[in-house]
């Protein structure tokens, strides 16, 4: 069975070298990130990889990652393709807003992978860490075909807040809330989270009153079938007609998409909760415990020096 892995790495700068967060070395054989979540995406079972990326990089990219990862991926059997996002791929009739510079977020992303994805698929950030337990999860759930009747079938990798925090500043996570059964009820974008003086401080007032380490958080790693790749498609020319005030700013998000659905019901979202720990560069600072990070899980065995020998 087909599934693929989609990464998205269009935020990437559009000058390689220092200063891209998401190709600063990690491993010991200067392995970044992204290495790392392909290992575990394609061990846990994935066999097709999407990069979505922008046009202007694309050379830069392929110089610096695709070309190594696709004669990886070529010996594994595993295919590659790409996909690019760009601010100007707007719907037939839409003009791009005054003052518009970078693309409309991760539902724009997703939804330029439409030419390629045609598979049941699972999503991430390249700059993120997820851990192996994630990808065996979600690829689980996606080879097992389980649908609930008339709903979009969707899984999101849940982790706790804890283990997702940076000692570098505040991080942005889809905090979240599911019943008792494991499926998601409600997921709230939320901005400025970080613990001061042992407790949670974020820019959200409601949410701050009951969020706790232990909270799960989304990190962007959702798992889904074409189905839900169609519905971010028709959706797409709805939010960008009720863009409102500041329409530069505002971005077509994978969590807010998800919110809509289960605002209407029209989904079902199990939640898969992992214990792993987040590893991210959101500031220049997380480089050097990421890399100690690296560092602990192959001395204890986790993964071997040179990644892909």
């Amino acid at each position: 069975m087909k599934t693929t892995l989609v990464i998205m790495a269009a935020g990437i700068g559009s000058r390689f070298g220092g200063g891209i967060k998401q190709l600063a070395p990690v491993g010991l054989n200067g392995e970044i990130i992204m290495d790392y979540s392909i290992h575990d995406a394609i061990e846990a079972g994935f066999n097709k990889i999407v990069f979505i990326i922008r046009k202007d990089i694309k050379d830069a990219f392929k110089e610096a990652i695709g070309d190594r990862i696709e004669k990886i991926c070529n010996n594994l059997d595993v295919e590659i393709a790409y996909a690019y996002q760009e601010l100007s791929e707007l719907p037939d009739g839409v003009e791009l807003p005054t003052g518009r510079t970078k693309p409309w977020g991760t539902g724009q992303a997703v939804l330029a992978c439409k030419e390629v994805l045609h598979e049941p698929f699972a999503v991430i950030n390249a700059d993120d860490y997820y851990g192996k337990e994630a990808f065996v999860k979600l690829h689980d759930f996606l080879v097992s075909g389980k649908h609930e009747d008339g709903k979009i079938a969707l899984a999101m990798a849940g982790f706790s807040l804890k283990n997702t925090l940076s000692e570098n500043g505040a991080v942005t996570r889809g905090v979240c809330v599911a019943d008792d059964t494991g499926h998601l009820e409600k997921i709230i974008e939320t901005t400025g989270i970080q613990e001061i003086d042992g407790k949670i401080r974020c820019d959200n007032a409601e949410v701050e009153g009951w969020i706790t380490p232990d909270t799960m958080v989304s990190m962007n790693m959702w798992a889904g079938y074409p189905n839900f790749l169609q519905y971010i498609k028709e959706g797409f020319p709805a939010f960008l007609e009720q863009l409102g005030e500041h329409p530069e700013k505002k971005e077509y998000l994978l969590p807010n998409i998800v919110a809509e659905l289960l605002e209407k019901e029209a989904a079902s979202v199990k939640v898969l909760s992992t214990s792993d720990k987040w590893i991210g560069i959101t500031y220049k600072e997380d480089i050097e415990p990421a890399q100690e990070s690296f560092s602990r899980m192959i001395t204890a065995g986790c993964y071997p020096e040179n990644l892909w020998i």
